[in-house]
């Protein structure tokens, strides 16, 4: 990376770090990421009760509320010098196909929140947003071209989630141009990895095949049903990449107010991901198409040339590597619920 792209503001370890949506995948992951790095003031805040925040960092504020309301955004950011807003209501495509209304609806957790840092002086503001912004006719064939950040324009994003980042995108980019926060824009492809959301409905494609291939292998019942015909693609990110590279773009002044692609340039299908799995797991599988079922664009994939370029890095843990890890912990996950014990989630 440049050097002259660097913050000069360097934030000191006892300047108090704020994360949203931290008792999810992502967020709980920067949280922890944060606490190794030494810092030691974070206020982790996410509506969901505590006993069922997926990570509990010991010695982080952990605050339970709902940033949906301007009240609780402004209490949440009291104080801070950076906010990292990675509250959502979001999940798969299973979930964001079905619950467009919901999704949107997080458009009002980045309104308050983004207000809320500004009239606490907040130094700088990171917002997560997703590849989904991007516009849904560049996407219709599996073997797609690469999306740049250009891509977003003209505007045709994924109804519901899609369009809630795009329109929460803007507000990051008018507080800066207008008011003068610093804020990033990171568009997340597919990220995924231990702790991560793993069954009930809101787990994206690489924890649902897990999933299946270690239900099929224990219950000796040798098939997976797979949503759509096999043959979509997607680039993954795993986690640890993900989270090193929020840090990165939060902290380049070349990026300020700039949607930045941060995902894997490795294109996979879905059926390779199934075969990935079975590998893994030491199984063959007879599978089922259905092809009635939520799918998402036919393919979609990151050019990470601009990030490249800007910061001298890219996410870079091959998918198979990532895979396996997930794979393991997930397995732990299945049969820790099966002898009755707590697991991620619950």
């Amino acid at each position: 990376m440049n050097k002259n792209r660097i913050a000069k503001d360097v934030l000191k370890k006892d300047d108090l770090i704020v994360i949203t949506g931290a008792g999810g995948f992502i967020a709980g992951a920067l949280t922890r990421y944060f606490h190794d790095q030494g810092f030691t003031r974070i206020r982790a805040v996410d509506k969901k009760p505590l006993p069922k925040w997926y990570q509990r960092v010991e010695g982080v504020e952990s605050l339970c509320m709902d940033l949906s309301e301007y009240d609780n955004c402004v209490r949440a950011v009291e104080g801070a010098t950076e906010v990292y807003n990675l509250a959502a209501d979001m999940g798969g495509m299973g979930f964001i196909e079905r619950f467009r209304v919901e999704c949107l609806r997080s458009i009002l957790i980045n309104t308050h929140m983004i207000e809320a840092a500004y009239r606490a002086g907040v130094d700088r503001y990171f917002f997560s947003s997703s590849a989904c912004a991007y516009n849904v006719t560049l996407q219709q064939d599996p073997n797609v071209r690469a999306l740049k950040e250009s891509d977003a324009y003209p505007a045709m994003a994924e109804r519901g989630y899609g369009w809630e980042k795009l329109m929460s995108e803007m507000f990051c980019q008018e507080y800066w141009a207008e008011r003068g926060l610093k804020t990033a824009i990171a568009r997340f492809h597919n990220v995924y990895g231990p702790f991560g959301t793993w069954d009930g409905g809101r787990e994206k494609a690489p924890a649902a095949i897990c999933r299946k291939v270690i239900e099929a292998k224990d219950t000796g019942k040798h098939e997976i049903t797979i949503w759509g015909d096999g043959h979509q693609t997607r680039s993954f990110m795993y986690i640890d990449d993900c989270v090193k590279g929020i840090d990165m773009i939060m902290h380049c002044d070349a990026l300020i107010a700039t949607p930045i692609n941060l995902g894997s340039s490795e294109l996979i299908s879905i059926n390779t991901l199934v075969s990935l799995a079975e590998e893994i797991g030491g199984v063959k599988l007879e599978r089922h198409y259905d092809l009635n079922a939520p799918r998402g664009v036919a393919g979609r994939n990151s050019d990470n040339t601009f990030i490249l370029q800007v910061l001298g890095w890219e996410p870079k843990t091959p998918f198979r590597e990532g895979l396996a890890k997930t794979y393991a912990w997930i397995e732990q996950q299945y049969y820790n619920r099966k002898a009755g014990k707590h697991t991620v989630q619950e």
